[in-house]
């Protein structure tokens, strides 16, 4: 079996360390692209609407992620509310925009992934953890020493500062992106702030940096390196031949990717006139042929459904 890199991290006293550095950037929050500098220790909120403790909205064995990570028990997938990003089609809105959930302490969000583990589960998945930086790594310094030992997956929409994600180097196992868009203009249809193409790109080259190319052992499970996340848009919106071209030049055509095809207008989406179509089979065909093209052959297997 193969060690998680933060069980070394947290023997040499590096977590620790990296969790209080962590912490001191909830005073004035530049944790995230968005820079709000608000004192979330004080109470106060920015973009995210997350203070001093995480939000959780749910956690669980989960069996709909990618093959490397559910195996037979599932992927120990942990929901963290509201966002950073704030797409205007999340199929989790109400999660993400409405904040449903519970807070937790660093100590219950530990009991989580120990009982993710305890249940089997392959891997602890942090969903939406961009926001929460600080408390995963108080929450891990409490759950190693009880016995925790599953790769870590960081499961972000993308938007992530590249000198937050440097804290995590030596954390993280599994880095899962997603790199929604090539360009500006589909950014900001879609809500989201116009840096994020260049921002997302910008912290994939450093998580590649970090973890290298995904690595699946002899059970076809996953345990270290890259995945990244593509979702299809409607009409070509997402620019998916410059982002396989971006994935094969500057990061490795090795890239293990899910190109996904279950875009649907969700929460205010259907208001935009070009965002208002769902993905066709004929458009998903044509991305995964696009990125085929570029030479990115390593594309998750699993049955994609249409709407």
């Amino acid at each position: 079996m193969n060690e998680p890199g933060y069980i070394k991290s947290f023997e040499t006293g590096a977590l620790a360390d990296k969790a209080r550095l962590a912490r001191t950037r909830l005073t004035c929050c530049t944790l995230c692209p968005r820079q709000c500098r608000v004192d979330r220790t004080a109470g106060e909120t920015g973009i995210c609407r997350t203070g001093e403790k995480a939000v959780v909205s749910g956690f669980d064995a989960h069996f709909g992620e990618e093959a490397p990570l559910v195996g037979s028990k599932g992927s120990g997938t942990i929901f963290f509310s509201n966002c950073n990003l704030l797409c205007n089609f999340c199929q989790n809105y109400r999660i993400s925009h409405g904040g449903e959930g519970e807070l937790v302490t660093a100590d219950q969000l530990a009991w989580m992934m120990l009982d993710l583990q305890n249940q089997g589960c392959h891997n602890i998945n942090l969903v939406t953890p961009s926001h929460v930086v600080p408390q995963i790594l108080s929450a891990l310094a409490i759950a190693i020493p009880q016995g925790l030992t599953l790769p870590l997956v960081y499961n972000t929409g993308g938007y992530d500062r590249v000198e937050t994600i440097s804290l995590l180097d030596g954390i993280v196992d599994i880095y899962m992106p997603d790199v929604k868009f090539f360009h500006a203009e589909t950014a900001r249809l879609a809500g989201v702030p116009e840096d994020y193409p260049e921002t997302a790109m910008t912290a994939i080259a450093e998580m590649h940096r970090q973890v290298g190319d995904l690595v699946i052992n002899r059970s076809g499970l996953a345990y270290h390196g890259l995945l990244v996340r593509h979702l299809v848009l409607p009409e070509t919106l997402a620019g998916t031949k410059e982002i396989m071209t971006f994935l094969a030049k500057r990061i490795s055509v090795a890239t293990y990717v899910n190109i996904m095809a279950q875009y649907r207008p969700l929460g205010t989406a259907g208001k935009i006139p070009a965002l208002a179509l769902a993905v066709s089979a004929g458009e998903y065909k044509a991305a995964l042929n696009t990125a085929l093209e570029k030479g990115i052959t390593r594309l998750d297997s699993r049955q994609r459904r249409f709407f």
